[in-house]
């Protein structure tokens, strides 16, 4: 299966969040492919260190809003059509769902909606960046698109699970109701490079732990499980989807799933650390195990991730080394 290049030259590209961790990444290929991408921002989990190389380029505008209150009307470069728009704006890590739940759930509803309609009057594509937090605590493993998933509506992480159901829902309304050419893109644990130190991330923490000679602080047992993505993977899995015609949703990161007190191990190792791990109380809701279902990213785009967990930890690891010095 091979999807063919949709946008590039000539085409104008929204992405919202477009200073944060993953979205920074997707906004350097966009514009390596000569598309003219918008960016937006508020800046509240975001940072200007990560798109501070594209200050002298002439296909990139930062735009700083709140996409929650609508796209600002007196900026020039949101006023011109969108041939695609990329939400991919949310504050995204554990610390996040309780220090921010009414941004959290104001970016997945007021401004997905809004979004939306500009989608429904530009004629542009609109891709979701959903999330793996979709399913809950999973009692099917691994899972499916299919699966409808397990979450506490009201837990402390409901914040973020159900108001990315909710812009699942509103996306799917306006592709049924308003004809909207849309994707939704269901997020699976992701690491790499511009990932906040601080973010409550199990990578991110324990990287800088080691990187310190600090403890390593594991949850519960250590024996829960995620899969890791590596950004450029999860990049290259979001412009297939972008590219295509599908809808989804569909899964995007990779089967590399570990325990915790494995990744926590193995960081230590490849980081020549001589920190030692503690254990901490489990984290309310936190899942027991996490692992996509990667058959529809494979039959429907051709996506194969590329990098493996040592490399793409190495790589992460460097990248926290030489912030730190």
């Amino acid at each position: 299966m091979a999807v063919e290049r949709r946008y590039g030259e000539g085409h104008r590209i929204l992405v919202t969040g477009g200073a944060g961790f993953v979205p920074s990444h997707l906004v350097d290929v966009l514009v390596e492919r000569g598309c003219t991408v918008v960016a937006v921002d508020n800046f509240v989990t975001g940072s200007e260190e990560n798109i501070a190389h594209l200050r002298e380029q002439p296909l990139f505008t930062l735009v700083k809003a709140d996409v929650s209150d609508g796209l600002p009307e007196h900026v020039p470069a949101l006023v011109e059509r969108f041939d695609a728009i990329l939400h991919m704006a949310s504050p995204a890590s554990p610390t996040d769902f309780s220090a921010l739940p009414v941004e959290i759930l104001r970016v997945g509803s007021v401004a997905t909606l809004h979004l939306l309609e500009r989608a429904a009057e530009d004629g542009a594509r609109f891709l979701l960046a959903s999330t793996s937090e979709a399913y809950g605590d999973p009692h099917v493993h691994p899972q499916p698109e299919s699966y409808w998933g397990n979450v506490n509506p009201v837990g402390v992480r409901s914040v973020y699970d159900e108001a990315k159901r909710f812009a699942e829902a509103a996306t799917m309304a306006y592709h049924r109701s308003r004809g909207v050419d849309v994707a939704i893109v269901r997020i699976f644990n992701t690491y790499g490079p511009r990932m906040r130190p601080d973010d409550g991330r199990a990578i991110p923490t324990f990287i800088s732990q080691a990187l310190r000679g600090a403890p390593l602080t594991v949850h519960g047992s250590g024996d829960q499980t995620r899969s890791i993505c590596y950004v450029d993977d999860l990049v290259r899995g979001i412009l297939l989807l972008l590219d295509s015609a599908e809808t989804g949703p569909i899964n995007c990161g990779t089967e590399h799933e570990m325990s915790m007190r494995d990744l926590a191990t193995r960081i230590i190792e490849l980081s020549d650390s001589r920190s030692e791990l503690v254990f901490l109380p489990r984290t309310a809701d936190d899942p027991e195990m996490r692992r996509p279902d990667l058959t529809r990213a494979r039959t429907l785009l051709g996506y194969r991730p590329e990098v493996g967990p040592e490399e793409g930890l190495r790589r992460t690891i460097e990248h926290f080394r030489q912030r730190l010095h």
